[in-house]
C-alpha cells in the first residue's frame, strides 16, 4: 500500500502530525485541517488526530509553488 502516489511501503513513510505540517508551512493548525478536509492534503486518521505523511506535504508545497516571472 502506497501514500500520496509515493510507492515506498507504509513502514518507511514518515507521518507528520497537523501541528508540524503547520510549522513546515508556516500556517495555522487550522489551514491544515482544511486542507486535509478538502482532500488537498492526504491523511490518515489516528484516533482522533491526523497524521500526514511528510512527502505528501512537499509534494503539495511543490506542485503550489508560484514562479515570478521578471520583466
Amino acid at each position: 500500500m502506497a501514500a500520496a502516489g509515493d510507492q515506498r511501503p507504509l513502514s518507511e513513510v514518515q507521518f507528520l502530525t497537523v501541528a508540524e505540517v503547520a510549522s513546515v508551512m508556516r500556517v495555522s493548525k487550522m489551514t491544515v485541517y482544511r486542507l486535509v478536509h478538502s482532500g488537498h492534503l492526504p491523511a490518515i486518521r489516528v484516533g482522533r488526530s491526523f497524521r500526514v505523511p511528510e512527502n505528501a506535504v512537499h509534494e503539495y508545497l511543490r506542485d503550489s509553488y508560484v514562479g515570478v516571472e521578471s520583466a
